[in-house]
């Protein structure tokens, strides 16, 4: 039997940046559930075709070892999107500049999600751990994601602390940077998951809150 590689532990193939706009507005965030009302309807049907494409993505990995790279960057695209709409939105309110409609990365934007294509994932794992590994981390992301979640809103532990970052730019017209540090830091996590529950990487996500815009150095 021949032994699959394996990523090293050390590797970080998902990564999540992203700066604080300053200024921004005191009220418009009280209006982006409207103004983002076009994305979640392209969105609708984009994850739509993400559940599809992650079905196809499983047979081929599990016959194959290979995540087929049209697939991939459909994927991470359709992540991409939803998190620059989160970004703007309810997700963190970190940015007032509206999101591109496109699933490939914008350089210019002042979020960026992105997850390193692997050559080879493990046939043996595709089948246990979108379901019985990760259960750890359901439990956590619900906590943080709440009951229910769309592109732009939790109703969970983010969607109250954006709910405090909020309140405080209408009052002082400044988001307070723990906050924002501590937002961005819990959708890294969540977002962490999900690109492992989609099959998109092997490495299991850390148990570590990594706060702030910038990705750690290095991951233990």
């Amino acid at each position: 039997m021949t032994t699959e590689q394996r990523p090293p532990v050390h590797e970080r193939p998902v990564r999540l940046t992203a700066v604080l706009d300053t200024p921004l507005s005191r009220w418009l965030w009280l209006v982006k559930w409207l103004l983002a009302l076009p994305h979640l309807v392209v969105l609708v049907f984009l994850w739509i075709g993400l559940v599809l494409v992650s079905v196809v993505a499983f047979f081929a990995i599990l016959f194959t070892g290979r995540y087929p790279r049209p697939l991939f960057d459909y994927t991470v695209g359709v992540l991409r999107w939803s998190w620059r709409v989160g970004y703007y939105a309810y997700g963190a309110l970190g940015t007032d500049r509206y999101p591109p409609f496109t699933l490939a990365d914008d350089p210019d934007y002042p979020t960026r999600f992105d997850v390193a294509y692997p050559e080879r994932l493990s046939r043996g794992l595709v089948l246990v751990k979108w379901w019985l590994l990760a259960i750890p981390h359901y439990m956590v992301v619900a906590i943080l994601e709440g009951g229910s979640r769309l592109a732009w809103f939790s109703t969970g532990l983010i969607g109250l602390l954006t709910l405090f970052a909020g309140v405080a730019l209408a009052a002082t017209g400044r988001y307070p940077r723990g906050i924002f540090d501590l937002v961005v830091g819990l959708n890294r996590w969540v977002l962490r998951v999900t690109a492992y529950a989609v099959l998109l990487t092997d490495v299991y996500p850390p148990f570590r809150l990594d706060q702030g815009g910038s990705e750690p150095e290095a991951l233990p």
